[in-house]
This record gives C-alpha cells, structure tokens and sequence, in this order.
C-alpha cells in the first residue's frame, strides 16, 4: 500500500519544537524525520511551508514571503513541499519570489494560514497567489479550524469560508486542513457540495502515544469524525497527514484507520494524495 502522508511540518518554529519534546515525544530533526518514515513504510510526506523571525513569532507578519521549510540544510529525498504565505508581504518582489518557488520541482501546493493571519480567505489580497496556483495547476491548502496559537483569531479560519471562494474560483483546487476541526460538520458539506474542495484528516488530534490510547478509541470522538467523513461522501477528496511532529506518523495512521471505513483506506492514505498532487512520483 503508498502511504503519502500529506501534511507534516519540517521548519524551526519553537513552538512545534516543544510540543515535539514536551507532548508528541517526536524527534523533530532530519534524523527523526527519516526514521519516522523508513519505519512507517511512508513513500511521500508533504511539508507545510513555515517559518517565523524569532522564536515564538509565529504567527508572525514579519516572516519571509514565501515561507519554507528551514529545519535542516538538507532534505529527504521523500519530503515535498507547500511553500506559506505571508499576506502581510504581499508585494510585487513576493509575488515573484512565490512564482519562482512554484516552479521547483518539489512544490507541490500552496499554503495559507488563516486563522494565524486575520484575512478571510475571500480577501482580495490573496487574489494574485490563487491567480498563480491556477496558472501552475497547483492546489491551494487553507488552515481551517482550531489554531495552534493562542494569538490567532479563528474565526478567519471557519471552513464555511471556502464555499464562497470555491464558487468564485472554479480553475482552483482548495484543501480545507484539518478538516475544519471542530467545524468538521460544516467542513464535510462543503467538500460535499463543491468539486474543487478537498480535505485532509491532520491534526484531529495531537499529542503522544499514551494520548492516542486514551482518547483515540473514545466512541464520541471516533464517532463524530466518522459521521463527518460519511456526511461529505468524496471519499476521493480525503487525504491523511498526521501533522507531525504534533503526534508520532504510526500512532496517528493508525487513529485514521479507525474513522475511515476499509474500502476507502488505501485511497485516504496515499492513492488521493496521487491524484491530487500531480508532481509527486513514486518510486
């Protein structure tokens, strides 16, 4: 079976640091990044573009635009990427820096992060980034939901949000992230309704190996993601990312082959991600 797990982070971002050492228990290194997939079998991971000034910035209005992934001077030969957007740094040299990013090899989408920055993701200031992914055929990844931060502003990050600009913009293809988590309901009928709209399962739920016994087999929990994932009915528009390092690449697989009933596992967990991101090759 492909295992693409196609939302992971890979920059010095302090915060996803500690809660590597303090909660997941992940080595959050290159190092930990290649043992984590040698011993899960993971054919691609897909790094999410970030990065911040200082530590503890993040979010921050003065990071590089775009953002990478800055946590080692090398990468795996695995590890894709979806560079960030700073939508404070917007200008014409940006622009150009984020089409020249666009045009590596290795770069797969695109990454907003709503919610973190106060912009909707209707603003016009991101007009010209959906104008370059559609000109790349490239997808554009949105943060929905719930925020790693406690001074970003989620309601810039509702799903809801995405309706109006999938029906504005037909030539893209957008990914709510977390799948709106907790607006994962809404986040279902939005997928549901528009053919441009994708999602991913990351981040559901973080935190270490004991975490994930105690509360991933809750029936509550499993039961409102399954009923989330069923109520969207695409399960080709489905795709698994474990948001590393915010929890171990196994213990979180594992959780999603909970939610995802065994018809549709191989597709969630590599065969969509195929699909989606068209530059992504096997081998």
């Amino acid at each position: 079976m492909i295992i693409i797990d196609a939302h992971i982070h890979f920059s010095r971002i302090a915060s996803f640091k500690d809660a590597a050492s303090h909660g997941s228990g992940c080595d959050y290194s290159l190092a930990g990044l290649q043992t984590e997939i040698t011993r899960n079998h993971v054919s691609v991971v897909v790094g999410m573009g970030l990065q911040e000034s200082l530590p503890y910035a993040f979010p921050d209005a003065a990071a590089p635009n775009p953002m990478g992934l800055d946590l080692s001077d090398s990468w795996p030969e695995e590890l894709y990427s979806c560079p960030g957007i700073n939508p404070y740094n917007l200008t014409k040299e940006s622009l150009d820096g984020i089409e020249k990013a666009l045009q590596f090899p290795r770069t797969v989408g695109i990454k907003l992060y709503t919610g973190y920055y106060p912009f909707y993701v209707t603003d016009p200031v991101y007009e010209p980034v959906y104008d370059l992914a559609a000109r790349y055929k490239l997808p554009v990844l949105i943060h929905s939901g719930d925020t790693f931060s406690d001074r970003a502003l989620i309601k810039y990050a509702h799903p809801l949000t995405v309706d109006e600009l999938a029906v504005r913009h037909r030539r893209n293809t957008f990914v709510i992230t977390h799948m709106g988590d907790p607006w994962i309901r809404d986040a279902g009928q939005i997928i549901r309704k528009n053919a441009n709209v994708w999602t991913d399962v990351a981040g559901l739920l973080v935190g270490s190996r004991r975490y994930f016994e105690e509360s991933a087999n809750e029936p509550l929990i499993l039961n409102e993601f399954r009923y989330a994932l069923i109520s969207a009915a695409s399960w080709d528009k489905i795709l698994f990312g474990s948001d590393w390092p915010l929890a171990p690449m196994d213990v979180y697989r594992d959780f999603v082959s909970k939610i995802v009933p065994d018809k549709h596992l191989e597709n969630v967990l590599g065969k969509n991600a195929l699909n989606l991101f068209g530059r992504i090759s096997i081998r």
